[in-house]
């Protein structure tokens, strides 16, 4: 099955305690700076690598979390902001153990992270406990160019679930089936390429050893009065037109709901969507788009489209606000009564899932971009059926 998650493991820690050196370890290279000047780090860094048995993950490092300086509080802020995105913390430690690992370790708990403890500098310093409140801790010298222990230690930290292959179908199709993919060829489009949820979604096909059938919108009615497939996914914006031709016999979706699946909370998601008929005149609604494409076109989902077919569907004037990629919510969730959410090809399970339990939280109903537009187009029922039974 096609791998979607990517994950995320964070190097914490007070400064010069050796957190980009250890990355360095891990990579083999030169990723990160190292000085011997506190402050080195100033923004996460990203890395990507390959290890065995786990398979691609992204390394993070982070600033100081004990930055005093001028701009310290900015860039802690940024490092506490990682904590949405990763899987396992590595807190790294030297000399010894302090306040700020013990607030840090504290924070790790309470967000339901696994964590493990890097006593780093162990040339220079004696070795400590093997484990800090039940916690597995890791004797490590950036001096040693083996860092085979670290990765082990990565290994049996890492939740599997952040690596689980998965099923895009969710064991709908079987090996031989016929799947149709409706992709338009549109504005919003990039040049020259699919965009990742088709070609994601085409893998899983092939891992299910399915038959894979790509058309324009166009093209479709005439291809299905010679063939019966298994199951149409389209374009969420095509809904209107491929459910109109799609005989009621065969089950239908979209790439932003198998994506609403595997990447966030589906029941969530059906439970926010229908509170889009409780929409009133002047209500903000929060669109989180997790990549970020341009959106100086016409036709963007997002931006354009989804804003008016809201409005169209409740017949009230509405507020939206826009966050993009990563970036933080907004400190004050209160005043949305929806929050809408792309399919999130571009991120992690583990990220979307950070933004629903604030959004939950704060009690803002949440839909996905594919849901929103069955919705509001009359056949959420009918594109949501091949997962409920």
């Amino acid at each position: 099955m096609v791998k979607l998650n990517r994950p995320h493991i964070g190097i914490f820690g007070r400064m010069n305690v050796g957190k980009s050196s250890l990355i360095n370890a891990l990579t083999g290279q030169n990723t990160a700076v190292v000085a011997d000047v506190a402050g080195t780090t100033t923004d996460p860094v990203k890395k990507n690598m390959e290890i065995l048995g786990i398979g691609p993950v992204t390394l993070i490092d982070t600033a100081g979390i004990d930055d005093a300086s001028v701009l310290g509080a900015q860039r802690v802020a940024k490092t506490q902001e990682i904590l949405e995105q990763v899987n396992l913390a590595i807190l790294v430690f030297s000399e010894s153990l302090g306040l700020y690992e013990q607030q840090w370790a504290a924070l790790l708990r309470q967000k339901n992270i696994p964590y493990f403890w890097v006593h780093n500098k162990a040339d220079l310093f004696p070795p400590v406990s093997s484990k800090i409140d039940g916690v597995e801790v890791l004797e490590f010298s950036n001096k040693c160019k083996d860092s085979a222990d670290l990765i082990e230690a990565i290994i049996r930290h890492m939740p599997s679930n952040a690596y689980a292959q998965d099923d895009i179908f969710g064991g709908f199709i079987t090996q031989g089936d016929e799947v149709v993919f409706v992709m338009p060829i549109d504005a919003s489009a990039p040049e020259g390429r699919l965009i990742l949820p088709q070609v994601q979604s085409l893998r899983g096909l092939l891992d299910n050893h399915a038959v894979g059938i790509c058309l324009q919108p166009q093209q479709l009615e005439g291809w299905l009065k010679k063939h019966t497939p298994k199951l149409v996914v389209t374009d969420s914006q095509a809904f209107a037109y491929v459910s109109s031709v799609v005989p009621p016999t065969v089950a239908l979706t979209s790439f932003s709901i198998l994506f609403s699946r595997l990447k966030g909370d589906f029941d969530l998601f059906l439970a926010g969507t229908e509170k889009i008929d409780t929409l009133q005149e002047g209500d903000r609604v929060l669109v989180l788009e997790s990549c970020t494409h341009s959106v100086n076109v016409c036709d963007d989902i997002g931006h354009v489209k989804l804003p008016q077919l809201l409005q169209k569907k409740t017949g009230k004037k509405l507020y939206f606000d826009f966050i993009t990629n990563l970036d933080p919510l907004p400190a004050d969730l209160s005043a949305y009564k929806l929050a809408l959410q792309c399919g999130g090809c571009m991120v992690t399970r583990q990220q979307i899932l950070s933004r629903l339990r604030r959004l939950t939280a704060a009690r803002v109903p949440v839909s996905n971009y594919g849901l929103a537009i069955a919705w509001c187009t009359g056949i959420f029922g009918r594109v949501t059926e091949m997962f409920r039974l």
